[in-house]
């Protein structure tokens, strides 16, 4: 194709956007506000994962998706297997724009695109997505992810986007604390748990724990590793496509735990390879973005992370976690950078090669670290109970009944 076709496309593509985007701002100038129109979305639309869908969960469990009008937004609609009434709704579509303009509540744990303009009736309610160990927002002191180039830039359209904000979960006052100053947030802080988390106390049961290893193809008489390592800011190949960095020798792992364990390696969202695995065909089992990892979460005897908020959520479950940093001094030092003292606080041990792993593994003692496990959980779980869906299925339907912006249990 010749350069003079790539720049007409370009341009054509351009022109659409700016037409739809104009529409989208005369539908929000004009039409009525719905209370009972509900909009939720997860990690960008990739996926039906996370708080959002838990929420959602819990307003079909309660038959209030028959009594509101809801809608899930997806890039991939026809991917997704939805329970309940809930229309799909495929993102960035005219369709979209409308619902959006309409609606009465948004719910999503990703920001949306600045150029939604939410109207002063819309509620938004944003779960966010974990609990930071590294720096986030108006806090971090450089920037390397994809199409940001400029640090001011990048922190003065995230605060754009977090005034738009009206509700904030948080899982402890050191998530609260944390959000308001790194995000500028001037909302109601909602103290309530993540709702992602609800079936880590409901379903961590030998009955349930049996039933996801065999929906995910997980063999039953198999000790599991959960291996779920965070993405790396300047890892990318373009459009907010992530590359997964890690240097674990699955070789190695294979050898040492081949004949009694398994391991889960899971993606996060961002993250778009397709690498292969097969040469451990039956000791390393892939999942992508599209499985939730609260199920996986279930399913493991132990975690093996990095810098990932995982490592809060899982800990919740009271199984060891181990910390497999190989870039710690890059990572903190100059990719990101930490809110607390990572190597004092971390309930588990921090190794830097494989072979320091596989070593932590084979060794632990669980009473050693005891003391260190309960006092991060009292400190980063204060508000997980088990009730968080109800919670903010309690503060929609006030919502939606026209009580206001009030609701739920504040900061």
């Amino acid at each position: 194709m010749g350069q003079g076709k790539i720049k007409a496309i370009s341009a054509a593509r351009w022109f659409i956007k700016r037409a739809v985007l104009a529409v989208y701002h005369m539908l929000a100038a004009v039409l009525p506000v719905r209370r009972d129109i509900i909009v939720f979305e997860s990690n960008l639309g990739r996926n039906y994962t996370g708080n959002p869908r838990y929420i959602y969960e819990e307003m079909v469990q309660q038959g209030l998706d028959k009594q509101y009008r809801i809608y899930y937004i997806f890039d991939r609609p026809e991917e997704i297997v939805l329970p309940g009434s809930a229309v799909k709704l495929k993102n960035f579509r005219l369709r979209f724009y409308y619902v959006m303009a309409a609606a009465g509540i948004w719910i999503s744990d990703t920001r949306l695109p600045n150029y939604m303009k939410k109207r002063k009736e819309t509620v938004y309610i944003q779960t966010w997505h974990g609990t930071p160990l590294k720096k986030l927002a108006l806090d971090m002191e450089e920037i390397h992810m994809e199409k940001e180039n400029s640090l001011q830039a990048y922190k003065e359209e995230f605060r754009k986007n977090t005034a738009t904000w009206d509700y904030l979960l948080a899982q402890s006052p050191f998530a609260a604390q944390t959000f308001r100053k790194a995000f500028d947030f001037k909302g109601t802080m909602l103290m309530c748990g993540y709702p992602r988390n609800d079936r880590l106390f409901a379903w961590n049961n030998e009955e349930r724990i049996r039933e996801l290893k065999e929906k995910h193809g997980i063999p039953q008489g198999k000790k599991v590793m959960l291996y779920a390592p965070t993405w790396r800011d300047d890892a990318f190949y373009g459009n907010g496509q992530y590359k997964f960095e890690t240097e674990l020798n699955f070789d190695a792992m294979q050898e040492a735990f081949g004949g009694e364990w398994v391991l889960l390696v899971k993606y996060h969202y961002l993250v778009e390879d397709k690498l292969d695995f097969g040469p451990w065909k039956g000791f390393v089992y892939p999942f992508r973005k599209e499985c939730d990892i609260a199920e996986l979460y279930l399913t493991a005897d132990i975690l093996i992370t990095d810098y990932s908020s995982v490592m809060f959520d899982y800990s919740i479950l009271r199984r060891p976690m181990f910390f497999y940093t190989y870039d710690l001094d890059y990572y903190r030092g100059i990719l990101r950078g930490f809110y607390f003292d990572f190597e004092e606080e971390a309930p588990g041990p921090i190794v830097q090669t494989t072979e320091a792993l596989i070593q932590a593994i084979a060794s632990y003692q669980e009473e050693e670290w005891k003391e260190k496990a309960e006092a991060f959980r009292e400190k980063y779980n204060t508000a997980d109970n088990g009730t968080a869906s109800e919670q903010i299925v309690e503060l929609v339907a006030s919502i939606c009944c026209g009580r206001g912006k009030r609701g739920g249990r504040p900061e």
